[in-house]
């Protein structure tokens, strides 16, 4: 196989066009490094790399971890020879238009034509952000979020200091929306976060019922669609979670990972408040670096101060190239991945030593192997990840809940279960080879141990 490499001869005319732009300079000689160490150097940087998982392959099925387009990569890396800083307009001026267009684009792309919105590092400190307006708006009250929610909500509550509670899921992993209304009838609750695409399942909550019991009990929704937002744009959702992505617009949250779905390098997060008045929660001042532009300086409206204005150029560009816009290019892709867990899935129920966790709502799918006890199969299912690891397709593994598996003799409280994320759209062409590979890892982990 070989790597992308066009772009990086790409990338050299992009330089040459950057300095074009600042000819009018009194010349300066750029200190070149010294040739022979610098390849070392690079060369062995090279081989210590080699030491990962092929996360850019299509035999890479097991965690969230997507390439980023090459345009995302060559503008990021032409960036750095600015090394903008998007935290005030001094640092990062053009930049920093950038990324408010990227972020009015996503904004649109959820229904908001007006909102309040940055980039952030990842999904933790957008989700913190949302969060710590929500202790702003009602302090001391309580957090909730589903059981198949991500930890960091547990986490940033505790670091913000407000109760957090977490409600039952459903069969299905969904939040269980009759567990939701009898925690919110003790009245301390400030704000429901609803996940759409859950890191383990990728299920996504019934938005549209939790958005009804707002307005019978008064708190604010998040929408934590940190993995599973891009798949708004998709053409092939169930209807349940068509249904909550269309109720998407009246949230009061939402936070969305580029760096996961939207084809970025990490770290690129993003957090998007509906009302922009919000932005009073965040004034400050600043002695050392807002006196350029009286314009509004993304610092303003962050709790971040440095931020890399190269990933805003890096999003800035990608959506020009791929536009996010349902029956685009890019919405095409993301209803490539579903097809591919779909079909997945499809393999995984009429296998016999299988056993499908749930129906996939995005492209994440969860399964066990058939065994007569938990703990036989989550033993199983160590060893069908381990044999094919050995045979160059790398899966994840994941502890659910026994309940949800009933046709295992409950010995324990969890089973630990395979789970591949087929979120790079290569995935459905690659699937006969990926699923030959798994049967082949069954047959060795089915084998005596000797």
């Amino acid at each position: 196989m070989e790597l992308e490499t066009l772009s990086i001869r790409l990338l050299r005319d992009a330089v040459s066009e950057l300095q074009h732009g600042f000819a009018r300079l009194p010349p300066l000689e750029a200190e070149a490094p010294d040739s022979a160490r610098f390849a070392s150097i690079l060369g062995e940087t090279a081989r210590r790399m080699q030491n990962n998982l092929p996360y850019f392959h299509p035999l890479y099925a097991g965690q969230m971890l997507k390439p980023p387009h090459p345009v995302a990569r060559a503008a990021y890396a032409m960036a750095t020879w600015i090394n903008p800083n998007n935290h005030a307009l001094d640092g990062g001026r053009a930049s920093s238009e950038m990324e408010k267009e990227a972020v009015a684009e996503i904004a649109a792309m959820f229904g908001w034509q007006t909102h309040l919105g940055h980039l952030t590092g990842g999904g933790t400190m957008a989700n913190l952000e949302a969060l710590w307006m929500a202790g702003q708006l009602y302090p001391g009250k309580a957090i909730l979020a589903s059981s198949q929610s991500h930890y960091t909500h547990e986490r940033i509550s505790a670091v913000l200091k407000l109760p957090f509670d977490k409600v039952a899921a459903d069969s299905s992993g969904r939040m269980d929306v009759t567990a939701l209304e009898s925690r919110l009838q003790r009245g301390d609750v400030g704000c429901v976060v609803a996940t759409l695409g859950t890191t383990g399942f990728g299920a996504v909550d019934p938005l549209p019922e939790i958005l009804r019991l707002r307005d019978q009990y008064g708190f604010r929704v998040h929408a934590d669609c940190a993995y599973g937002g891009y798949f708004t744009l998709a053409d092939n959702l169930n209807a349940p979670a068509r249904a909550a992505y269309d109720a998407l617009p009246q949230v009061d949250s939402i936070v969305v990972d580029p760096h996961k779905h939207g084809l970025q390098p990490y770290g690129c997060g993003c957090i998007l408040f509906r009302d922009p008045s919000l932005g009073t929660h965040y004034r400050h001042d600043s002695p050392f670096t807002y006196f350029s532009s009286a314009e509004l300086h993304l610092g303003e409206i962050s709790l971040e101060c440095s931020r890399p204005g190269a990933s805003a150029v890096a999003l800035w560009a990608t959506q020009r190239l791929l536009p996010l816009v349902r029956g685009g290019e890019f919405a095409d892709s993301l209803s490539t991945c579903r097809r591919a867990a779909l079909a997945m899935a499809e393999h995984v129920r009429a296998n016999r030593k299988f056993i499908l966790t749930v129906q996939p709502e995005l492209d994440i799918v969860v399964w066990a192997v058939r065994a007569e006890s938990a703990s036989e199969a989550s033993s199983l299912a160590q060893r069908v990840f381990d044999e094919a690891a050995k045979n160059d397709l790398h899966l994840a593994l994941i502890r659910v809940p026994a309940e949800l598996l009933p046709e295992l003799t409950p010995d324990q409280p969890t089973v630990l279960c395979l789970r591949s994320v087929l979120m790079k759209p290569e995935h459905e062409a690659w699937l006969p080879e990926i699923l030959d590979r798994l049967s082949k890892a069954v047959e060795a982990a089915e084998k005596p141990l000797q």
